[in-house]
């Protein structure tokens, strides 16, 4: 074989093996951005993050329910669009999906604080309300010294709270405040319905979330007590991305037009359910 054909069949050889390797590579997804209206309203499809819980998002026997779910699915309807709904119990990772376009909207209350707005693009408030902290009743706890009767007392706790919650800054304002250390510990695999539950079933002592979720909670567990705010009474909105603002002037104009429902008194006992059998926040 002469020295060129030998060359010849080696470049193809080569060649050969490199498109077997670039063909053989998993192909990437392409890369998603934040949609704004127009994106949207082409694919027909809006994609909603939100909590699973007995207010915002839950399963009632065969019906899809909850306060945030029937308002985002009536904009969904009034504007043509079938929407898609993600339950996602992480605050941190309902942010990173509308960072990167997997979703359009958080329908969600988020508390309207200045540290949000500098990053997100929040709605006309839909909620007024505030953070409370969940601790065992006296009756209750199992030691009359560790039930918290004033914010001054929280000096040396820990609060358990949703991964990413917007209460944690309160928290550490908090122990400014009080001019000492109040301990945080994130729990990303549940929501605040769960915390609530660990609570009452002595599983955690302390945990922070939203009043509306715990008086909704209050009437099927009486052991816990919610009378210690954590935080001011304030806004609560929904959020997209700040690279959608007219999907924001669109779901703006839609909820200044739309009486917004009542918050439910009920909730879903099988949260309950599950949440003591899963007794350990790791």
């Amino acid at each position: 074989m002469t020295r060129s054909k030998l060359l010849k069949y080696v470049f193809l050889g080569v060649t050969a093996v490199l498109m077997a390797h670039y063909l053989a590579r998993p192909k990437e997804e392409p890369q998603k951005h934040p949609r704004d209206y127009a994106e949207i309203a082409a694919e027909g499809v809006i994609y909603a993050a939100t909590e699973y819980n007995s207010i915002a998002f839950h399963v009632d026997g065969d019906t899809l329910s909850g306060v945030h779910y029937e308002l985002i699915k009536a904009f969904a309807r009034d504007h043509g669009l079938r929407v898609v709904v993600f339950p996602e119990m992480s605050f941190d990772k309902r942010l990173e999906g509308l960072a990167n376009g997997k979703y359009d909207v958080i329908a969600y209350g988020i508390p309207a604080t200045s540290e949000l707005k500098d990053s997100l693009l929040l709605t006309t408030p839909i909620a007024l309300s505030r953070q409370v902290l969940v601790q065992r009743n006296l009756r209750n706890a199992p030691d009359s010294s560790r039930f918290i009767k004033s914010q001054l007392d929280l000096a040396e706790k820990t609060l358990h709270v949703v991964k990413g919650s917007p209460s944690i800054l309160r928290i550490r304002n908090l122990g400014n405040e009080i001019g000492d250390t109040i301990y945080v510990k994130e729990i990303e695999k549940y929501g605040s319905e769960q915390l609530i539950a660990l609570v009452a079933h002595g599983d955690i002592d302390y945990a922070v979330c939203d009043e509306s979720i715990a008086r909704a909670l209050a009437d099927s567990l009486p052991q816990i007590d919610i009378n210690t705010a954590i935080s001011f009474t304030q806004f609560y909105s929904w959020a997209v991305s700040k690279q959608s603002p007219v999907l924001l002037d669109s779901l703006n104009a839609w909820l200044k037009r739309k009486p917004l429902p009542s918050t439910p008194s009920t909730t879903s006992r099988s949260l309950h359910r599950s949440a003591s059998a899963n007794r350990r926040a790791d």
